[in-house]
């Protein structure tokens, strides 16, 4: 028997005895104990007789993924060896290189230098493709062995053999590894001469107070009214979410509640200082996106009558998670409890607790669904997510758009376009304007790629015609499919036309971060933003915006 396996048996064994020792000898823990050593003789006799050799390793781990499966998606068991990403997670910090690496065509190409980092100070810039480390050829290696070469100590030094658009020979550039604190609050800056927008990312350490600086900034700024985007945020640490809470709300307010099956879990979250400003007008920009975290910030703005909520229905993720350490450094992500906002609305929309025979599982129907009340008496509802003040129809692009940003004809064409027009020195996103004889450009440029896309009608239309084969009633209907193929066959060059606008704006948000990196593609989409601009009609609005929160 291996090494591994004779650590882990006795592990198991010892949880057996564990278990024994603190409860008493009920069905239900002589269930756990005969089940818990079914699995540890069941792995013994696998790793011993199996015909090919197996790694005990990847065994268990399968088997505790498929176990914590059954449970919910963010029960989670986390390796050693995934502790570094997991706390990147969280924290925003990380040591590297300071640049969002991705796989392009196969090659590790940078999209995106973080301003002022390591990257950006060495001249690297969005589109140098990275082939060799340290002089390791990057030629067959995997995202997360790439990943594992740019890791290293702060303040190490790395080299990067980089290819750059235009130029025939590779070159060197030498990066100093260091400590990279990802700002969660990636743009604050202003929309109009009164409104000032706040970008809010994720929720990791010490962003409410970084929220609150900006906010101040602002109102330094001239800002009198607030925008705050929550829009694709994911969440984070549950006190983040109450601290910036705390940027709009009174000390003592209850933010969020909440209760689990062990009362140890159960707790009420209050606002703890006083807010930088309780009194500025604010719109939450939300979406399906914007969970947990997000959707405690935004209910607790909604049950207050605080702000408007504009956008669509966040996501319905209202579970809390506590991490418990495991032998060997290992740490297990385990659901204690439920969240509340201050109304004692549950935001949690999928029931995990109540599978389908076949093991998936559905969202609370609206049956189910109760009614709450905020401050200033408008009905609300919980069980599922929050609902906007103001739904705004979410952008949805065309088949041909979303094939040009998936296969980085949109990335690839702003790199030509930047390099092609290096005298180019706009002073602002703004002036970043492709005029119609460019856009000629672009068309020509991508009729020289290797590029097609199928619409949803047509994979329908195929669908279709399947269906009618196997039910033997094609021959019947061929003339009416032929027909019905030709009126829903794309059309490249048209579909270049009709959809112009939205490939254009794509096209110069790319562009504008070639010169002004993340701001630049935040600040870029402000006009056409249907969101920003509803937050903007509403705050421009007084009348509006006080009979949305006070209807009465």
């Amino acid at each position: 028997m291996s090494r591994k396996v004779k650590i882990i048996l006795p592990s198991i064994l010892a949880m057996i005895l564990l278990v024994a020792a603190v409860k008493p000898p009920t069905d239900r823990y002589f269930e756990i104990l005969k089940n818990l050593d079914i699995f540890a003789t069941l792995f013994k006799e696998v790793n011993t007789h199996y015909v090919d050799e197996v790694n005990p390793t990847t065994l268990m781990q399968s088997g505790i993924d498929e176990m914590l499966e059954t449970l919910d998606p963010y029960t989670n068991y986390i390796a050693a060896d995934d502790i570094e990403s997991y706390r990147m997670m969280t924290t925003g910090e990380y040591s590297g290189i300071g640049a969002v690496v991705e796989r392009k065509d196969g090659i590790s190409t940078i999209v995106m230098p973080y301003e002022g980092f390591a990257a950006h100070e060495a001249g690297l810039r969005a589109g140098d493709e990275i082939h060799a480390i340290n002089g390791i050829p990057l030629e067959g290696k995997t995202q997360e062995e790439v990943r594992y070469l740019m890791k290293g100590q702060s303040n190490s030094a790395i080299t990067l053999t980089v290819k750059r658009f235009g130029q025939k020979e590779m070159f060197d550039v030498d990066v100093k590894r260091e400590k990279i604190a990802v700002d969660s609050v990636p743009y604050a800056g202003m929309v109009s001469d009164d409104i000032g927008y706040v970008r809010l990312t994720s929720f990791t350490q010490n962003v409410g107070r970084s929220v609150g600086i900006k906010l101040l900034d602002l109102m330094e700024q001239g800002a009198e009214k607030i925008i705050l985007d929550l829009r694709g945020n994911p969440g984070g640490l549950l006190h983040e979410a109450v601290n910036v809470s705390n940027v709009f709300v009174e000390k003592g307010k209850k933010i969020v509640t909440q209760k689990g099956k062990v009362r140890a879990n159960d707790w009420t979250y209050k606002t703890l200082n006083d807010p930088v400003d309780p009194e500025i007008p604010v719109v939450v920009l939300t979406d399906n996106g914007s969970a947990s975290a997000s959707e405690i910030v935004s209910g607790v703005m909604q049950d207050y009558d605080r702000g408007v909520l504009i956008g669509r229905k966040t996501f319905g993720k209202g579970l809390v998670q506590i991490e418990r350490p495991l032998s060997y450094d290992a740490v297990v992500k385990i659901t204690t409890a439920k969240y509340y906002t201050p109304t004692g609305r549950c935001i949690q929309a999928i029931d995990y607790s109540n599978r389908n025979e076949d093991g998936s599982v559905g969202k609370i129907p609206d049956s189910l669904k109760n009614e709450f009340y905020t401050l200033n008496g408008r009905k609300v509802f919980d069980g599922g997510g929050i609902d906007p003040d103001v739904e705004v129809e979410k952008l949805e692009f065309a088949p041909i758009t979303k094939r040009l940003m998936n296969d980085d004809h949109i990335f690839y064409y702003a790199t030509e376009y930047f390099y092609k027009n290096e005298g180019m020195n706009p002073s602002s996103p703004d002036e970043i304007r492709l005029t119609d004889a460019e856009y000629e450009d672009f068309k020509k440029w991508l009729s020289g790629r290797d590029f097609d896309y199928v619409t949803r009608v047509e994979k329908e239309t195929k669908n279709l015609i399947n269906i009618a084969k196997e039910e033997k009633k094609y021959k019947q209907l061929k003339s009416y499919f032929d027909n019905l193929e030709q009126a829903t066959k794309h059309n490249k060059e048209r579909d270049l036309e009709t959809f112009k606008e939205e490939i254009v704006m794509l096209l110069e948000q790319e562009i504008a971060g070639r010169y002004f990196y993340e701001r630049g593609i935040i600040e870029s989409t402000f006009g056409k933003d249907p969101d920003v601009q509803a937050a903007i009609a509403v705050l421009n609005d007084p009348a509006k915006y006080k009979s949305i929160l006070n209807p009465n």
